[in-house]
């Protein structure tokens, strides 16, 4: 019987896997996709400093660097709001870090970690999709592909992205009725390292700098998502400029349009008798401020801690879990109640709501203390 199954072999739960790489446990994880290759695609992930010093401590973030543009820093990120006052610009300079975070490639990512899942020699079962997860008294049930192999482990972790099914846990889903356009745009001046988050009536917008261009996050009702992505491209270019206003408005070029839902999704609870959700399968959260992917990094991290400092009987026993649960709670209640909170307030549009907005981006620029102490839970979250 295996000390850990882990559901799922992406980034959040490569990264958990490789953090518990060097106890002495049995752990093999499962994963539907096959060797070398990626479920979603390439996609842009924003990642924080504090996602790097993850990767730096296990051996990822040197072999990601050294793919040639899988890497692009963000030094700076702009925050303002469209029809109001109040602008806020955090820097990494003042927090005396070489970036505030990075736009890395999915794709190359994830070959990194399975490089380094494979020198470490971690056993990971590809074109094994789990159905099942069961917590029982003494294990948790897994149960494998088609043929509905079962495998007993002291402690099963879902970070699949999906929420495979486990027995006690169920999921809340909140619509948001907006869907997120996202795409590449070429800019006339380089980017620069320079980040945009841009409030506005529809949704945020938001640009993250990638090699030559801009990944755009744009937030739109689903009708007009669906026109955007029939536009000519100058004529997306054209409402774009208009959309974004004055704080970044040299769009030249589109490429590579396409749309997906915005909804918040959360476990409830996010932990089972010897089950634990992290990641994606614990909590999905609006893109904006890109905090979700952090946020599973971190459950992924903060797990292998406990997993680490516990006595081998003790893994998926109930103190081990409620442990784990303990030091993620405020972490995770507060992200995404600031995602969900910041995708409301923001969205409302009348002078009433939008002054009060003004002047807190423009306290929190003109008080560094405020500002350093925003930045950082930005960084590194909240504990």
């Amino acid at each position: 019987m295996p000390d850990v199954a882990i559901i799922g072999a992406g980034p959040v739960g490569g990264t958990l896997a490789l953090a518990i790489a060097d106890a002495d446990l049995s752990v093999v994880a499962f994963d539907a996709r096959e060797p070398g290759a990626t479920l979603r695609g390439d996609r842009s992930l924003a990642i924080s400093h504090g996602a790097r010093l993850i990767f730096e401590r296990l051996g990822i973030f040197a072999r990601l660097s050294a793919m040639p543009g899988a890497v692009t820093p963000i030094v700076t990120v702009d925050i303002s709001q469209a029809g109001g006052f109040g602008v806020m610009r955090l820097r990494a300079s003042e927090l005396d870090v070489p970036a505030l975070g990075y736009v890395v490639s999915y794709r190359a990512l994830q070959a990194a970690i399975d490089d380094q899942l494979a020198r470490t020699g971690t056993c990971v079962r590809f074109a094994s999709p789990v159905t099942s997860v069961t917590g029982m008294p003494t294990h948790a049930s897994v149960s494998v592909g088609a043929q509905g192999e079962t495998i007993a482990a002291r402690l099963a972790v879902v970070a699949d992205g999906t929420g495979t099914a486990v027995a006690g846990i169920a999921r809340e889903r909140r619509e948001y009725g907006q869907v997120a356009l996202v795409a590449k745009v070429t800019t006339e001046a380089p980017h620069g390292g320079a980040a945009y988050e841009r409030f506005t009536p529809t949704g945020p917008v938001a640009l993250l700098p990638e090699n030559g261009h801009y990944g755009l996050v744009w937030t739109l009702s689903p009708g007009a998502a669906l026109r955007a992505l029939a536009l000519p491209e100058a004529q997306f270019i054209d409402e774009l400029r208009h959309h974004f206003g004055a704080r970044r408005n040299d769009f030249t070029s589109v490429t590579e349009r396409r749309t997906f839902p915005l909804a918040l999704e959360y476990a409830r609870p996010s932990t089972a008798s010897h089950c634990v959700l992290i990641g994606n399968a614990a909590q999905s959260l609006h893109p904006i401020a890109g905090q979700g992917f952090n946020l599973g990094l971190r459950d992924a991290y903060e797990l292998a801690q406990v997993i680490n400092r516990s006595p081998r009987s003790e893994i998926g026993e109930r103190s081990m879990i409620a442990r784990y649960a303990a030091r993620r709670s405020v972490d995770r209640h507060a992200g995404i109640a600031f995602t969900h909170g910041l995708a409301r307030i923001f969205a409302l549009d009348a002078a009433i709501f939008r002054w009060p907005r003004g002047i807190g981006l423009a306290l929190l620029d003109a008080l560094p203390p405020a500002k350093r102490a925003f930045t950082r839970a930005m960084l590194f979250g909240l504990s």
